[in-house]
């Protein structure tokens, strides 16, 4: 199961590993294959498969039954080996989760993260591209045609986040969604209220909450949470959402203007580095839970890493001459932690 957005580069992936293989290609976005592979039988199956050892199914999400017509296959034709992908975890994990316990492996995809692309340009050339991702993000399509940026997100913003969430039985409000999407885009990098945005957007606090577990189970945003522990006024309960990809935060919003004409390239420095660190962890199986941290004082600091059980604070500074001050509160009340400051200049540091 290979779960990542669409043109995330799930089909290319698995066309290049199955290279000069034989193997079935199936389509969840054609109504006949979604036909014949909903409420079906082994029989019928091992007529689809034919003589192929090996079924790609693409799109799986978008067929009725899926995670039954996959136990099929893996319980009944053992010589056949299934790979699906999906653009929605939420569709897909809740349609095959319980039939295919300990049957499966999962894997995400994100758009290009910034190892990735290192490999390919080198260091230094990746590393003078940096204001390029803060603006356009890393797409595969955005980062191989170069000149078609803006017209290519924004067709890529429109046909992701809205063709497959609206899809969503959960999605009753497609005017809401999309006012949230602005609105969460506005506010990134600070602090979110569900309550002042369900105002904002002419909503209820629950629908706002329920759309963003929505917009994260489809790779579209992200929640961080407070860390909160030792300190009677840290926030509690306060959370921050970013993107996965600047490109379609700026896509929302309709802004690609260059970072010197921004008011906003602190939160986006912010953003990109925060998704590429959490791209970096994934990819090299390391488990750690991440938060911001503040008091109701205002003493923040932008990202908690907890790792075995030590804490690794980080604060992102665009400019290498901005002074970053951690708070003594958080030191005083955190005994042992680490600190850094993460600019464009060290940024290798934190994600390779």
């Amino acid at each position: 199961m290979i779960f990542g957005t669409r043109q995330s580069g799930k089909s290319t992936l698995i066309e290049n590993i199955l290279k000069n293989k034989e193997y079935l290609y199936l389509n969840g976005d054609d109504a006949d294959v979604r036909e014949i592979l909903t409420n079906t039988t082994a029989t019928k199956l091992k007529l689809v498969a034919g003589s192929k050892n090996i079924v790609f199914i693409d799109e799986a999400q978008r067929i009725p039954n899926i995670g039954l017509t996959l136990k099929l296959f893996t319980d009944q034709i053992k010589s056949v080996q299934i790979i699906a992908t999906g653009s929605s975890a939420f569709e897909l994990s809740s349609k095959v989760n319980e039939p295919l316990t300990g049957r499966k492996y999962e894997f995400l995809l994100y758009p290009l993260s910034f190892g990735e692309l290192v490999q390919h340009h080198g260091l230094i050339q990746e590393k003078r591209l940096t204001e390029h991702r803060l603006i356009y993000g890393g797409y595969p399509e955005i980062v191989t045609k170069k000149g078609e940026e803006n017209e290519l997100l924004k067709l890529l913003a429109n046909s992701y986040l809205y063709k497959d969430l609206l899809m969503l039985e959960q999605v009753k409000r497609p005017h809401i969604l999309s006012k949230l999407l602005k609105a969460l885009a506005l506010q990134l990098g600070s602090e979110i209220s569900y309550q002042e945005i369900a105002q904002t957007i002419g909503s209820d606090p629950k629908t706002v909450d329920k759309y963003i577990d929505l917009l994260e189970k489809t790779f579209v945003v992200f929640r961080l949470p407070a860390l909160s522990r030792n300190v009677r006024n840290e926030i509690k309960k306060g959370k921050k959402v970013y993107f996965y990809d600047c490109g379609i935060r700026n896509a929302v919003i309709n802004n690609f203007k260059s970072l010197n004409e921004r008011t906003d390239v602190g939160v986006l420095w912010e953003n990109y580095v925060i998704s590429e660190r959490i791209k970096f962890l994934l990819y090299q199986n390391m488990e750690a839970e991440h938060y911001f941290w503040r008091t109701t004082q205002r003493q923040e600091i932008d990202f908690i890493e907890e790792f075995e059980g030590k804490l690794h604070a980080f604060e992102f500074k665009w400019s290498k001459n901005s002074k970053a001050r951690f708070s003594s509160t958080f030191s005083d009340n955190y005994p042992g932690s680490q600190y850094k400051v993460i600019t464009p200049e060290n940024l290798e540091e934190f994600l390779l």
